[in-house]
């Protein structure tokens, strides 16, 4: 049988924890900044661990994390 293909775009995004949670980083953090508060843009730049209802599909396209 082949190897599976990793989602590459997917790969760049996404990290596995010690545990095998997905780490990602937040969204809103690339422009327009200027009107976000301090503390809006410094709460962003916290990784957040990806959504229990995505994981499956996450898996599924990142066969070796």
């Amino acid at each position: 049988m082949p190897k599976m293909k990793t989602n590459k775009a997917a790969a760049k995004r996404f990290k596995a924890t010690g545990t095998g949670k997905l780490k990602r980083s937040k969204a809103y953090k690339s422009h327009i900044l200027t009107k976000k508060t301090t503390k809006r843009k410094r709460n962003l730049r916290k990784s957040a661990i990806t959504d229990s209802t995505n994981v499956k599909n996450m898996k599924k396209i990142l066969p070796y994390l």
